[in-house]
């Protein structure tokens, strides 16, 4: 789809949670479309099929990245180390399947458990914190083992109490200090907390190696209140020349609508929010 040095992706959880043996059509779909890359979700690792995968991506070649999911019972800040271990293993079966498709990167907020926000002592923060510093310190050291960089994304104040900043989320990885640990920044969250979003990006520099491309309704990227030309300039001024993601979502995804509140339609159709939002994401970034 792009023709600069930034590439166009599309999330499966535009059309469908949780990826499957059935969901693997979707990366046509996606090629059809003209999209540079595809992020699969795995929710549940037996559920991927990954000859299919191979043999889809094949057929129609596309960068892949995978993004992990992170309930309540994957939670590296969890106070019950049994929850804790639970979260390792999660990443290290997802780990293996990227190894086995060529996966390089491994998006999302591995840290904790996605909706745990809470109005806590600062002494108990700095035990989630030094949890999250200890778990992803190990899962990082697994991720280098299978060839693979931790994308950490912070996420709004309403998802997570303990990550909502660039700002944030480079103290962390510092904190971490492995290479194969690094940024992942997603723009709706970013439209909610950040002061101002070419700074964030600016912020996290060189160790952005992750961007979803959302609306500030979840919908179709350039029609909703997201400081896109913002984006663009700071992933320019930055360097950075991976791809963007749309990760935005409609009703019809009902797992992903019912965790994201997604109430109402956002776009005329999934098929019209992928295809309109990466319309938009090309032009917007082949001025970059």
């Amino acid at each position: 789809m792009s023709k600069n040095t930034i590439g166009v992706g599309v999330n499966a959880w535009v059309w469908t949670s949780p990826f499957d043996a059935q969901s693997v059509e979707l990366v046509a779909r996606a090629a059809d479309m003209g999209f540079d890359a595809f992020t699969m979700p795995v929710e549940d690792p037996s559920l991927i099929d990954v000859p299919a995968m191979r043999r889809a991506l094949e057929e129609h070649p596309m960068r892949l990245y995978i993004s992990g999911a992170y309930g309540p019972n994957r939670d590296l800040t969890h106070e019950d180390p049994r929850f804790r271990q639970e979260s390792l293993d999660y990443i290290r079966s997802v780990l293996a399947i990227c190894e086995q498709l060529g996966v390089t990167t491994l998006a999302g907020p591995a840290y904790s458990a996605v909706g745990k926000r809470r109005k806590i002592p600062q002494e108990q923060r700095e035990r989630e914190w030094a949890l999250a510093v200890a778990g992803l310190t190990t899962a990082g050291k697994m991720a280098a083992d299978h060839g693979v960089t931790l994308a950490i994304e912070p996420l709004n104040r309403f998802e997570t109490d303990l990550v909502n900043t660039a700002e944030q989320v480079k103290r962390l990885i510092r904190d971490i200090d492995l290479p194969s640990v690094r940024i992942h920044l997603d723009t709706f969250h970013m439209h909610i907390e950040e002061k101002d979003v070419y700074e964030a990006i600016r912020l996290a520099g060189d160790d952005l190696v992750y961007v979803d491309s959302s609306e500030s309704d979840r919908g179709t990227p350039g029609k909703g209140q997201v400081h896109w030309e913002a984006v663009a300039r700071g992933l320019r001024d930055i360097g950075y020349t991976g791809d963007c993601i749309i990760e935005s979502f409609t009703p019809a995804c009902e797992e992903i609508a019912d965790a994201a509140a997604i109430w109402r339609p956002l776009a005329e159709s999934q098929d019209a929010l992928a295809r309109d939002g990466g319309k938009f994401l090309q032009a917007l970034l082949s001025q970059a």
